[in-house]
């Protein structure tokens, strides 16, 4: 959709005037091209399938979402065309042709950055830890990674860490559509060792870790912790474990959105430990 008219535009906005609708179109724009299932979604953001068929229904229909078959699922993703179109359309003729104060800048989902973007940013490391580095910590660098790989370069690791990542949390992330070549479960030793990255922020995401005596890192990051719910002890059914991860995933993501969406650059550093505090408590 090259142009849209005051129409489309109207019917675009009035789709998006929701809140869940918004959640639904963000998660998708941040996906990429390759969509996600309809029961995906549900889980991904804990709402009930009738509620998200009717959401799905109304973004269909305002020409912000594409839908495909694939065997006995439906496959939605977000219409970038469309979201450049409005984009563009709201910006047409800005402040008269005059330079604007402000450059827009588009979603990375929309306009996919190049090699060398931004390369004079340096970006923030971030080490997320918990005992087997296997479920928590994993979840935590692979979202972290996947929402903001331009400002923010995600590891994690491991006080104890065990022979392989938990088959569930690789499952939760193939699911989502998110690279899982590369992950393994290490210890937080080797990030203390000379050589290593030095961490910008180094965040527990368990009890435990957060109460053993951690290394001493190099470069004094700011340290937090995000104590959350291990969902490698869930029991019962293999579909009872499954809806742990993304419960437990669900609240790594958010906290993560809340983090990668503050002006760090204008922050010092008790502002950022108690932005980190406050992110903590976010569910």
């Amino acid at each position: 959709m090259d142009v849209m008219t005051h129409r489309d535009v109207v019917s675009a906005l009035a789709a998006l005037a929701h809140e869940a609708r918004l959640a639904v179109f963000k998660l998708l724009v941040q996906t990429g091209p390759q969509g996600l299932a309809a029961g995906v979604l549900a889980e991904r953001l804990a709402m009930a399938p009738s509620a998200l068929s009717f959401h799905l229904k109304e973004l269909t229909q305002a020409g912000l979402l594409l839908q495909k078959p694939d065997g006995r699922k439906l496959i939605y993703s977000a219409r970038f065309d469309t979201m450049n179109a409005l984009i563009g359309h709201l910006t047409d003729n800005c402040c008269s042709g005059a330079p604007c104060g402000v450059e827009p800048r588009l979603p990375t989902a929309i306009t996919p950055t190049q090699p060398g973007d931004n390369m004079s940013l340096t970006p923030y490391n971030v080490l997320f830890l918990c005992t087997s580095n296997s479920a928590r910590s994993i979840l935590a660098e692979a979202q972290m990674n996947a929402l903001a790989p331009h400002r923010f370069k995600a590891y994690s690791a491991g006080s104890q860490p065990v022979a392989a990542v938990n088959p569930f949390t690789l499952q939760f992330l193939r699911e989502s559509g998110l690279p899982t070549e590369g992950l393994r479960s290490k210890s937080w030793q080797e990030f203390a060792a000379e050589g290593a990255p030095h961490m910008d922020f180094v965040i527990t995401v368990c009890d435990q870790a957060a109460g053993e005596v951690c290394p001493v890192w190099p470069g004094h990051p700011a340290i937090a912790h995000w104590g959350a719910l291990d969902p490698a002890a869930a029991t019962g059914t293999d579909a009872d474990k499954h809806h742990a991860f993304v419960a437990v995933a669900a609240v790594l993501r958010r906290r993560i959105e809340l983090f990668t969406s503050l002006p760090l650059d204008s922050l010092d550093h008790l502002a950022r430990l108690q932005h980190l505090a406050d992110i903590g408590q976010a569910t």
